[in-house]
């Protein structure tokens, strides 16, 4: 059983009713996920959600021949697995620690025990839910209006979120190899045009190649292009 004070200073929680927290703290679990430890694999059954309280996860697809293809990094403040826990159907993708993890584990059957005797619960969660895939789609129209310079820009600062490592003044390591064309994949564009925009980056020294792994030189110089406002 997972502490309830734990859930109530979750962002998925933090609005519930105290006594519902401390039913749902008797089903719902804390999880640890360690860098590069499957959380689930593509076509696991669907048991539940998880929220990622700290950290960063990675979502991908596996080729026939082993070659990972990443879809999304998803950090702090987000949930993966939902649509399964929604609809019933098969893990669509595989997920893996980005880095070292916190989250809890949302399980379908207990909280479906829990919710039935309380369905404030039910509309807690929906609202919570709803509200989270709201935030995904704004963000991902959004991006539909950046120039493919700005897309890129955006996915290369979350691969550092997930991967980076200071390695200087100003300077991010992003310590997992990433082709240009997973990085394509991650976009929604054509290889080509991720290379024309990293090999311009390149010769302007946003950023840097080190020992096969890409090396963000000049941040604020791509957050400007990703439309973000430096922290």
């Amino acid at each position: 059983m997972i502490d309830s004070e734990i859930l109530k200073n979750s962002f998925l929680f933090e609005d519930l009713a105290p006594d519902l927290i401390i039913h749902l703290a008797q089903v719902v679990r804390h999880v640890t996920l360690d860098k590069d430890q499957v959380l689930f694999f593509e076509g696991d059954t669907s048991n539940g959600f998880y929220a990622i309280l700290e950290g960063a996860v990675r979502v991908s697809v596996v080729s026939d021949e082993g070659d990972e293809r990443i879809i999304a990094i998803l950090c702090d403040g987000e949930i993966v697995g939902e649509l399964g826990f929604i609809d019933g159907s098969v893990r669509s993708a595989r997920v893996t620690g980005a880095r070292s993890s916190r989250l809890v584990f949302v399980p379908q059957a207990g909280f479906q025990r829990v919710a039935d005797n309380n369905p404030a619960i039910y509309r807690h969660m929906l609202r919570v839910v709803g509200d989270r895939l709201r935030q995904t789609n704004v963000a991902r129209r959004a991006q539909d209006f950046l120039p493919l310079t700005g897309r890129v820009a955006q996915t290369m600062l979350r691969l550092a979120v997930a991967f980076g490592q200071p390695v200087g003044e100003s300077r991010t390591l992003i310590h997992h190899k990433i082709t240009h064309a997973g990085i394509a994949l991650m976009v929604g564009v054509a290889r080509e045009n991720v290379s024309r925009t990293i090999s311009k980056w390149q010769r302007d020294k946003l950023i840097t190649r080190i020992s096969g792994y890409y090396c963000l030189e000049n941040e604020p110089a791509l957050r400007e292009l990703a439309g973000e406002d430096e922290d």
